[in-house]
């Protein structure tokens, strides 16, 4: 079968709730992907930020095929040695204190919710507890995500939301704090903004937030759903700030494609917010999802993966700022390590992302107008090389 039958198929079954590109991707290697027709695409896109480790690597199926064959799942009313070694690893990379495995970021953003306003509860025993979100924001579509996500657009068929939830400008210190009341219990924000438009915070906006929450016991939420595990260069992109979350948010490339997230807490907030029966999740940190953790941070280690992001990105960053100067429809190239957007004036996305299709390649979009490129953590030189020779094709 091809691709239109596969997808007429799926469209007689599937609720629509996404706008699907015209292919059915069938396999993988490496950084390339293969549809049902067997035409190759150069992956920059690497399924929204998750498949950091590419696609057929053998010693991370390797790891899961040896868990399938031990156990799968076990509930969390139980103790399993992937669990423990995978949150051992995550402590260890974010120099935290305690770990929630999750499903997906979306369950991560709530467990963090969750935290922050039982912690301000502990505190003071009251209820009425706010927290401060940021406009462009995007940290998942279940109603409390949704609730701290700042776009208008994706929020108002599902009003009335969450309460306690006010908005601040992203980069604007002064707006921030001018929504700090003595209800704030938490400050949440992505490292960078990813959905929005891939905008990084600024130093000294994240480090004044910081200064905000250790002066009024407000806790910082950083998000690293999409910017953390090593997309930055660091394990996670407020480890090249200097200011420390009080809970942090993963997911995406934490399995490399096998879902799981996790929310993780210093030991100030672990000690005086969750305690048992405010929290689980039948599913989270079951065995085969903490494998793939274990075999994802093992063999970011084995092969030096944070180095080489720090290796390539900076050539990445080059090509594209090439084309900035080239292009006038290109406005300027913004982000961090292999987590880059190109802003675009005057010419559609959506147009340039079908074009790049037909020519073998996959990007992304952010916001409403920017191409977003979050290719496998293993790309080399000479893919970026490839990437640009098929975009340029595409413009």
């Amino acid at each position: 079968m091809n691709n239109s039958e596969y997808i007429e198929r799926a469209e007689q079954v599937l609720l629509h709730t996404y706008n699907r590109f015209p292919v059915v991707l069938e396999k993988g290697r490496g950084v390339w992907l293969e549809d049902v027709e067997g035409k190759k695409y150069l992956d920059f896109g690497a399924g929204i930020a998750v498949c950091a480790l590419g696609y057929g690597d053998e010693e991370y199926q390797k790891a899961l095929e040896s868990q399938i064959s031990k156990i799968l799942h076990i509930s969390n009313l139980y103790y399993s040695i992937p669990l423990t070694e995978a949150a051992e690893k995550l402590v260890k990379a974010s120099g935290m204190s305690r770990v929630f495995f999750t499903n997906s970021g979306a369950e991560a953003i709530e467990g963090a919710i969750k935290a922050a306003r039982k912690y301000a509860y502990a505190r003071d025993g009251r209820t009425g507890h706010e927290i401060i979100a940021m406009e462009h924001s995007f940290h998942g579509r279940s109603i409390g995500a949704l609730s701290v996500t700042g776009n208008d657009h994706y929020q108002e068929p599902f009003r009335p939301l969450m309460g306690g939830v006010r908005f601040a400008r992203f980069n604007d210190l002064e707006s921030v704090k001018e929504q700090v009341t003595e209800n704030t219990c938490a400050i949440i924000l992505e490292t960078v903004q990813g959905e929005g438009g891939i905008f990084p915070a600024d130093p000294g906006f994240l480090k004044g937030i910081k200064k905000i929450c250790e002066e009024r016991d407000i806790l910082l939420i950083l998000d690293e759903i999409q910017c953390g595990m090593g997309r930055t260069g660091s394990w996670f992109a407020w480890q090249q700030y200097g200011v420390e979350p009080d809970i942090m948010t993963c997911a995406k490339a934490l399995g490399c494609g096998v879902p799981v997230g996790a929310f993780v807490l210093n030991e100030k907030t672990a000690g005086a917010s969750l305690a048992p029966g405010d929290h689980g999740t039948t599913y989270g940190g079951n065995p085969l999802a903490c494998a793939a953790v274990l075999a994802v941070f093992d063999l970011f280690e084995q092969r030096g993966i944070l180095s080489h992001v720090r290796e390539t990105a900076p050539y990445l960053e080059q090509k594209l700022d090439e084309l900035v100067k080239k292009y006038d429809f290109l406005k300027e190239r913004r982000g961090m390590g292999l987590m880059q957007g190109l802003q675009v004036e005057e010419r559609p996305v959506g147009e340039i992302l079908q074009n790049a299709l037909k020519n073998g390649l996959i990007v992304l979009s952010a916001g409403e107008n920017v191409l977003r490129f979050v290719p496998p953590l293993i790309i080399t030189k000479d893919h970026i090389d490839e990437m640009i020779r098929r975009l340029e094709s595409s413009f």
